[in-house]
C-alpha cells in the first residue's frame, strides 16, 4: 500500500556564499525539481523506426515562497556566485526514512515581487551541476 505524504512538510535547503546550509522551508510555498536525459538519435539509412542512446542527465530547481529580508540576503549573495551551493531537498520532510535528494547548483534567477494589494514574493532558479543523488534522512 503506497504511503503519501502532504507537501506542507517539504524542506528545502542551500549552502549560502559562505558554504553556511541554510534552511529556507519556512518561506517557501513551492519547489519544483524536473531531472531529464538526453537522448540521442541513432537512427541509419536503412532503417524504418528510430533508434537512440543515452546521453547527459540535466537537472533544474524552482523554488518560490514569501520575501523574508533574512533569505533575500542568502539568496542575494548567490547571485553571480561562481561556485556551486549545496542543496538539499526532502519532498516528504526531513523525518528519519524519508527520501531527499543532493547535489549541488548555481543560482541562475532571482526575483523579488511585489504589487498592490499582494504579499511581497520571489522566486529563484538553480542549475544543478553534476550528479543529484536521492538517498533517505538518517
Amino acid at each position: 500500500m503506497p504511503t503519501f505524504r502532504h507537501g506542507k512538510n517539504s524542506q528545502f535547503t542551500i549552502a549560502d556564499s559562505g558554504a553556511v546550509v541554510r534552511d529556507i522551508s519556512n518561506t517557501l510555498n513551492s519547489v519544483t525539481m524536473p531531472r531529464s536525459i538526453e537522448t540521442l538519435e541513432t537512427t541509419s539509412f536503412g532503417s524504418t523506426s528510430k533508434s537512440y542512446v543515452i546521453g547527459f542527465s540535466d537537472s533544474t530547481i524552482s523554488v518560490e515562497g514569501s520575501f523574508d529580508a533574512t533569505v533575500d540576503g542568502y539568496l542575494s549573495g548567490l547571485v553571480g556566485f561562481d561556485t556551486a551551493s549545496a542543496f538539499v531537498y526532502g519532498p516528504e520532510g526531513s523525518g528519519t526514512g524519508n527520501t531527499k535528494y543532493t547535489g549541488t547548483a548555481f543560482l541562475t534567477s532571482y526575483e523579488v515581487k511585489g504589487g498592490v494589494g499582494d504579499i511581497v514574493s520571489y522566486s529563484a532558479q538553480f542549475q544543478v551541476t553534476g550528479a543529484v543523488t536521492r538517498g533517505t534522512y538518517a
